[in-house]
């Protein structure tokens, strides 16, 4: 026996035993053992590209996505579009510092919610995060197969939207279906879904947090009167028409952060990032901020309500374009201020762990209405992924 060595204990007996080298093996193999995790947390995100370099396949991505943008002919309209916007997209990630934060703030996170879990749930530690994107670097397919690899027990799938939407979320979970449709699902690991958390009290004590700071950089006597708009990525208005949920839990968490604040400040709800000539949804932030001004309004507070870290479009829309930009077209005469995106805020890093642990405790693994379609739903494959779903959550 090449591992074993046989050691004589007296009176004619002995024992086989682990030589020296065998020892170290079985010691580095049980030390594997106790730091192999046990309970997986997938976050789930659009991503966003870390160099200048990474923006032509970003956007490809983005625009041959199907349950994202719809458009005709799509195979060859989308690389066409993406090719065509990649220079002025570019530009616009030189200008916040040559790629996206949002790995960083992700991975952050992650850190801060396995530390929280490790010490409140040592009976389902040790914790690992895993982050999987849906357009950028680490995508759902490479995490999937490091899941695959480390054999966990249980795997809970955690969307980083707060808010619900086919086009997001609804995204996110299909590459996760797609992925397994010609492979076995683990057959030992236990599933459980996190689709959304709009109004968790944690989530909104944290986005109350992040507005007082910013109102303190206001005059006392000018604080009752500054005007919070919570901005939210718009959508098009054929999805809300087929009942596309997002709009309506964006205002969930809106009226729940303004029950925190008592309701201490003049509020709108606004909608960025529309693009193309389809109708979407309304006020966009920019004309709000117009509308406000010509009325004599003239101090505000952009909160980026459904963004849970920051990335393109706080950093650059809502600093620059409107921070910046829009503030010297208005001829100086208005303030615009941002509240930070929850990052690593403490009290949003409470609140994720709170999530999950939850999660991880409940009978419930999946929640109706995840399985639930969209009353005008006509994305063929909505159904095939939360059938898998309802299944993998089901063992």
């Amino acid at each position: 026996m090449e591992c074993f060595q046989r050691v004589f204990v007296g009176n004619g007996r002995s024992l086989v035993w682990p030589n020296a080298r065998c020892a170290r093996y079985l010691s580095q193999e049980s030390n594997i053992e106790k730091h192999k995790p046990k309970t997986g947390i997938l976050l789930l995100n659009m991503g966003g590209p870390q160099t200048v370099n990474d923006v032509p396949d970003y956007l490809l991505r983005i625009m041959t996505d199907r349950n994202l943008i719809q458009l005709p002919m799509q195979r060859f309209l989308g690389p066409y579009i993406a090719k065509k916007r990649t220079a002025e997209v570019q530009k616009k990630y030189e200008e916040i510092g040559g790629g996206s934060p949002i790995l960083k703030w992700t991975q952050k996170q992650g850190n801060g919610l396995v530390e929280r879990l490790d010490t409140a749930s040592p009976s389902t530690a040790p914790h690992k995060y895993y982050v999987a994107f849906r357009y950028a670097n680490p995508l759902t397919d490479e995490t999937m197969r490091q899941i695959e690899k480390d054999q966990l027990d249980h795997l809970v799938v955690f969307s980083q939207y707060p808010q619900f939407s086919c086009a997001t979320s609804g995204s996110s979970f299909d590459a996760i279906y797609h992925y397994f449709r010609k492979r076995q699902v683990p057959a030992n690991m236990k599933w459980t879904v996190i689709d959304r958390w709009p109004t968790h009290s944690l989530l909104c004590q944290c986005i109350a947090d992040r507005i007082k700071t910013e109102l303190n950089f206001f005059p006392v006597e000018e604080q009752k009167d500054v005007v919070l708009l919570f901005s939210a990525h718009s959508l098009p208005l054929k999805a809300v028409k087929r009942g596309d949920s997002y709009p309506y839990e964006v205002g969930a968490t809106v009226q729940a952060v303004m029950e925190t604040m008592k309701y201490s400040n003049p509020y709108a709800i606004t909608w960025q990032s529309k693009v193309g000539p389809v109708p979407w949804l309304e006020p966009a932030t920019e004309d709000a901020i117009k509308g406000f001004h010509k009325r004599g309004l003239k101090n505000f507070i952009l909160v980026p309500i459904a963004f849970t870290n920051e990335h393109i479009e706080t950093l650059h829309e809502l600093d620059i374009e409107y921070g910046k930009d829009l503030v010297k077209e208005l001829g100086g005469k208005i303030t615009i201020r941002r509240a930070a995106a929850p990052n690593d805020h403490k009290l949003f890093l409470d609140c994720l762990a709170d999530i999950v642990e939850t999660a991880v405790k409940a009978d419930e693994r999946v929640t109706n209405k995840f399985l639930s379609r969209c009353p005008k739903c006509t994305n063929r494959s909505c159904q095939p992924y939360k059938s898998f779903f309802a299944k993998v959550c089901q063992k």
